[in-house]
């Protein structure tokens, strides 16, 4: 799984005025952020309106990104829901041959048990023919995967692989970086405090920011990896106020607005989420105009 370390970028899906799929969009992002230097990139993610994608759309999407990756770096793919016999079902259907690993978000909305969230992740783990990478993201799934659920799964489980931790508990990371098996990776999902997090020991950083800043966010983390903090902390200070513009009033309206100045994606979604506030849109041109 040495090819999972470094930035991950969870792709966002660009869409038409009519909210169909805009595959020239895509392409042009992907070549984007592969130019600007990331290590590899997640198909389906929740930064990709995956609740809003018909199950054709996925599939699609799936086989589009391989297609223009063209092996240039990893994919990683999104499978994750709150039935895990439904999780079982699409991963021995989709597309997963060409995956480095499968990235599945823990149950939400049921609020399940630890207990329940290491089953489900078991039986995911058992069924999946790449390996697992667990996503906690408990601002989403209404549970958090406590540091003991993960270091069992981590240790017990053979085909999970790593984790992408969400949580911004930064006591909860540091136990699972502490307590991790050997070859296990602990890998950010939280831009603002990927940082000071892969100071603390982790081993890359999925990105929603990568979609815009690939190359100084690319070159942050590879920085920090290599212990090089001052040129670290610089670009991270630089993007700084971008994460909080970002995530200021949902993702991913905020990357999208970024993309849509850039002219990469059009500032277009499909309900319940959509396009930021005129006064945020204004803030984020006047740091673009400035950022160099």
């Amino acid at each position: 799984m040495e090819q999972l370390r470094g930035t991950g970028v969870a792709l966002v899906t660009p869409f038409k005025a009519d909210e169909s799929i805009d595959w020239n969009a895509l392409e042009k992002l992907i070549d984007h952020v592969i130019n600007g230097g990331v290590n590899y990139v997640v198909s389906l993610g929740t930064t990709g309106e995956t609740p809003t994608l018909s199950a054709e759309e996925k599939l699609d999407l799936i086989k589009f990104t391989f297609e223009k990756v063209k092996q240039r770096v990893p994919v990683v793919v999104g499978i994750g829901d709150y039935n895990t016999r439904d999780v079982v079902k699409r991963l021995e259907t989709c597309p997963l041959d060409q995956a480095a690993a499968v990235l599945s978000v823990a149950p939400y909305y049921s609020k399940p048990s630890q207990e329940g969230i290491f089953l489900h992740y078991k039986a995911i783990a058992e069924a999946s023919p790449r390996p697992v990478i667990l996503y906690n993201v408990p601002g989403r799934t209404g549970r958090n995967m406590t540091a003991a659920t993960t270091l069992r799964l981590a240790h017990e489980v053979e085909n999970i692989v790593a984790m992408k931790e969400a949580s911004g508990d930064m006591a909860q990371c540091m136990q699972i970086i502490k307590d991790k098996p050997d070859g296990f990776l602990v890998i950010s999902g939280d831009d603002a405090i990927a940082m000071p997090q892969l100071a603390c020991g982790m081993d890359g950083v999925i990105s929603v920011a990568a979609n815009y800043f690939a190359a100084d966010f690319a070159a942050m983390v590879q920085a920090a990896i290599v212990n090089n903090f001052p040129a670290a902390r610089q670009l991270h200070y630089k993007m700084l106020e971008a994460f909080d513009l970002m995530f200021a009033e949902n993702n991913p309206g905020g990357i999208k607005a970024f993309l849509s100045h850039a002219g990469i994606v059009e500032n277009v979604f499909r309900l319940p989420v959509t396009p930021v506030s005129k006064e945020l849109d204004a803030k984020i041109k006047a740091f673009l105009d400035k950022y160099k």
